[in-house]
């Protein structure tokens, strides 16, 4: 039998091995120094760029502010609360509040005869000097006086000359408070302060007209604070008058808009009737009015917020248990400053001369 070896094999073709090409070692230095540039170039090159930052928030801006200015005891309780929280505040003052009885007769209002006044005048010599006292401390403590006019009467109807003549007799009832009411000494910067530290007005009753603004610039009014708005707005200046508006705010669980004042809350908690017993229950409601509007802007895009206010305490004071509740709360925060319309004016004018009285 023939024997079966690997003929069949051995008839095919033989193949050779296949060579695996050897790198050069120059090319293998080559390729690995080039790996090692890439790898530090990676390690010094720039880290990823984050987002840009956030431009910071600006502080939220409260002005407060007082109108008439008359009971001294108010006067007193305001200036504490100023200390108590850094805050600055404006006071519209009613210059009636200057004049005695003896010599309300110095004040003739448009179209009115002599010493008539919707609102009365002070008390007594007495008072009047401490008054006076009262708005020199005020001013030196940074606060910032307002003319409320004189006689609380309103003026829709009152053109050009009548404003003018009602603000002339704003400013000589001032810049003479001591002489008319024959109160000594006078101090020294006194009349210098009364020429030139009021320069805010407020209208009574928030009543104004197209003559109002007219007269403004011209007796030397730099602001006008008697507008009204549907939200916190900043304020526009028209004709070197710039426009504060109280704004309207949340009030109530019906969120229902009143104007930012305690003489609206007051007519909306109560309809205008003191209703002592419900004082602590307005005072709760106003405050947490005034929180909900400050929280909004503080949270939202920080428009001022404008807060007016009245010496007289309606409710049995509510309304100023939560205006000192409020500020107590606002005005120290880091990021909220309770200041002045003149401290506010002062910011967009940097290099106005700050008039200061007393010391």
């Amino acid at each position: 039998m023939p024997q079966l070896g690997n003929s069949r094999l051995s008839n095919r073709p033989k193949i050779a091995p296949r060579k695996v090409p050897v790198p050069h070692p120059f090319r293998v230095l080559a390729f690995s120094l080039a790996s090692l540039a890439t790898s530090v170039a990676a390690a010094f090159a720039d880290p990823p760029q984050s987002p840009e930052p956030m431009p910071a928030k600006p502080k939220q801006i409260v002005l407060i502010s007082f109108d008439s200015a008359r009971e001294i005891s108010q006067w007193e309780r305001s200036r504490a609360l100023a200390k108590r929280t850094g805050a600055h505040f404006t006071y519209f003052l009613s210059c009636v509040f200057l004049l005695s009885p003896e010599t309300r007769q110095q004040y003739i209002a448009p179209g009115k005869g002599a010493g008539k006044s919707n609102i009365g005048f002070a008390a007594s010599k007495q008072e009047v000097a401490d008054r006076l006292e009262q708005i020199r401390l005020a001013a030196a403590e940074g606060h910032d006086i307002g003319s409320h006019a004189c006689g609380h009467f309103d003026g829709k109807n009152w053109s050009k000359a009548d404003w003018l003549a009602e603000f002339s007799a704003f400013r000589r009832i001032l810049e003479n408070a001591y002489t008319i009411n024959g109160i000594s000494p006078e101090p020294a910067d006194w009349r210098d302060f009364a020429r030139h530290a009021v320069i805010g007005f407020r209208a009574p009753y928030l009543s104004t007209d197209k003559a109002l603004y007219e007269a403004l610039p011209e007796a030397g009014f730099a602001f006008d604070a008697s507008g009204v708005s549907p939200g916190p707005a900043l304020p526009p200046t028209k004709n070197g008058i710039t426009r504060f508006a109280l704004p309207q705010i949340p009030d109530g669980t019906k969120s229902k808009p009143v104007v930012a004042m305690d003489y609206n809350l007051y007519f909306r908690h109560s309809g205008g009737v003191e209703k002592p017993a419900m004082a602590d229950e307005f005072a709760d409601r106003a405050y947490r009015t005034f929180r909900a509007a400050f929280d909004a802007q503080y949270d939202g895009k920080r428009i001022p917020l404008e807060l007016g206010f009245h010496f007289t305490q309606m409710n049995n004071g509510a309304y100023w248990d939560a205006l000192e509740r409020f500020a107590g709360e606002v005005c120290v925060m880091k990021q909220v400053e309770c200041i002045s319309f003149r401290d506010y004016l002062a910011r967009q004018h940097p290099g106005e001369a700050q008039a200061a009285v007393g010391g």
